[in-house]
C-alpha cells in the first residue's frame, strides 16, 4: 500500500527530457540520500560534493573541528564508488605522501619516475584535510593536478582519472598566496556545529550506523551526467547569469573572470541532474556557491534573492532550497522527505518513534503551504502520511 502511494505522487521524468539522464539523476540523488542519511544537517555537504563532481569543479569545506566534515564526503565517496584517496596534511608533510615514491628501479637507470598505483594521482575521488597546511612542494605539484587533472614530477607524467578533489579547512587563508590556491576551489561550503534544537537528533543518529556502500555502476551515472552536463544548452539562461554576476559584482561579491566563466559548469550540472539538457532559471540557486566567504554568500543570496526564487532540482532538493529559499524548492524537498520516510517508516515498523517521524514531515507540509497551493505531487504525500498517522 505504501509503495503505491510512493510511487503515484513521485513524478517521472516531464515531456521532452530523456528518461536515461533521469534515471542517472536519480540513482546519484539516492546514493547522496544515502550517504547523508543519519547526518543531522550535512545534507548540503553531500549534496555539492554530488554538484561538483559532476560539473567536474573542485570543492572547499570551511568549519570548525569536529563538524563531520570528512565523515560527509567519505560517505558519498563509499556510495559512488572509484579509486578514493585521503590525506591529513600538516606543515611536514612531503611530496611522496600524497603523489608516490620515487621508483627506484627507475632511479638505478638514472631516469627520476614516481609510483603512483593507490596515491592521488590515480584516485577519483580525492578528500585532502587541513589542505592549506600543506608546503610550497605539495602545493604546487597540486595545483597542476587540479587545473588540468595531468599529474607531472620528474619525468612522470600521468593523466589523472580525478573527478573531484574536496579540500577541507577550518578557516579560510588570510595569506595571499593561499588565497589564490584557495580560488581553484569553484564552490564553497560553510559548516556550523548542529544548532542546539537538534541536538536530541544529532545523539540519536550517532547510534546508527552509516548506509552500506551502493554496489551499482554510480561512477558510469556519474560520467553520464558529466557528459550531459557538458552538451547543456545555456543559451537560454546566458544574459539572467550574466545579470546575476553583475549584480554580485556590483554588491561587493568578489566574483573574478575564472569564477564567472566556470560558474557556468555549476549551473549546467545543476540542469543534469534535475534531469534536463538545456540549463534554465530554476539552476541559478548555485550561484551563491561561489561566493568566497560565508558573510559573502549570505549577501549573495540577498542580492540573487528574485532571480532564485524559482529555483528548485530533484536530486539536491535541501541544497536548492538552502541557498534559494523558494517555494518551488521547499516543496521539492518535502516530497522526496515524505516519500522517503513513507518508504521507511510507512508500516509503522518502529511504533511510535515511525510514528513521530511521520507526523514531523506531516506538520512541516502543513506549516509551509495553504491547502490550496500545494503542488499535485506533495499533495498526494501528504495523503499518503495522512492515511498511515490517522487513527484506524
Amino acid at each position: 500500500m505504501t509503495e503505491t502511494i510512493i510511487a503515484a505522487q513521485i513524478p517521472g521524468p516531464a515531456a521532452g527530457q530523456p528518461a536515461e539522464l533521469t534515471a542517472d539523476a536519480d540513482l546519484l540523488a539516492a546514493a547522496v540520500a544515502a550517504a547523508g542519511r543519519g547526518m543531522v544537517g550535512r545534507e548540503t555537504v553531500a549534496e555539492v560534493v554530488a554538484l561538483c563532481a559532476v560539473a567536474g569543479e573542485h570543492l572547499l569545506v570551511v568549519g570548525v573541528p569536529g563538524t563531520a566534515k570528512s565523515e560527509a564526503v567519505r560517505r558519498v565517496a563509499a556510495q559512488l564508488g572509484g579509486r578514493y584517496f585521503e590525506y591529513l596534511l600538516g606543515r611536514f608533510t612531503e611530496p611522496n605522501e600524497l603523489f608516490g615514491p620515487v621508483d627506484l628501479r627507475r632511479l638505478r637507470e638514472g631516469r627520476v619516475e614516481f609510483e603512483t598505483a593507490g596515491m592521488l594521482p590515480e584516485a577519483e575521488i580525492a578528500f585532502l584535510d587541513e589542505i592549506f597546511l600543506g608546503s610550497t612542494a605539495v602545493l604546487n605539484t597540486l595545483l597542476g593536478l587540479l587545473n588540468e587533472r595531468v599529474f607531472r614530477r620528474g619525468r612522470t607524467e600521468l593523466a589523472s582519472p580525478l573527478r573531484i578533489c574536496v579540500g577541507a579547512a577550518n578557516h579560510l587563508p588570510e595569506d595571499p598566496a593561499l588565497a589564490a590556491f584557495a580560488d581553484r576551489f569553484l564552490a564553497r561550503v560553510f559548516v556550523e556545529p548542529v544548532a542546539d534544537a537538534r541536538l536530541e537528533e544529532l545523539l540519536e543518529s550517532g547510534r546508527r550506523p552509516a548506509a552500506p556502500a551502493a554496489t551499482g555502476d554510480l561512477l558510469g551515472a556519474l560520467d553520464r551526467l558529466t557528459a550531459a552536463a557538458r552538451r547543456c544548452d545555456l543559451d537560454a539562461v546566458t544574459p539572467l547569469l550574466a545579470t546575476a554576476l553583475r549584480r554580485l559584482r556590483a554588491a561587493g561579491v568578489p566574483v573574478s573572470d575564472r569564477r564567472a566563466v566556470r560558474s557556468q559548469n555549476l549551473v549546467a550540472a545543476a540542469a543534469a541532474l534535475d534531469g534536463r539538457t538545456a540549463a534554465s532559471v530554476r539552476d541559478l540557486w548555485v550561484l551563491p556557491l561561489i561566493a568566497p566567504t560565508a558573510d559573502s554568500q549570505t549577501l549573495a543570496r540577498e542580492t540573487l534573492a528574485d532571480l532564485i526564487d524559482q529555483a528548485a532540482n530533484r536530486s539536491l532538493a535541501h541544497t536548492a532550497e538552502e541557498l534559494s529559499r523558494s517555494t518551488a524548492a521547499r516543496a521539492e524537498r518535502l516530497l522526496r522527505t515524505g516519500a522517503a520516510v513513507l518508504a521507511e517508516h510507512g508500516g509503522l515498523p518502529d511504533g511510535q518513534d515511525s510514528r513521530l517521524r511521520l507526523e514531523a514531515v506531516l506538520r512541516e507540509i502543513d506549516a509551509g503551504f495553504d491547502p490550496a497551493d500545494l503542488p499535485a505531487p506533495l499533495a498526494g504525500v501528504r495523503a499518503g502520511l495522512v492515511a498511515v498517522v490517522a487513527p484506524s
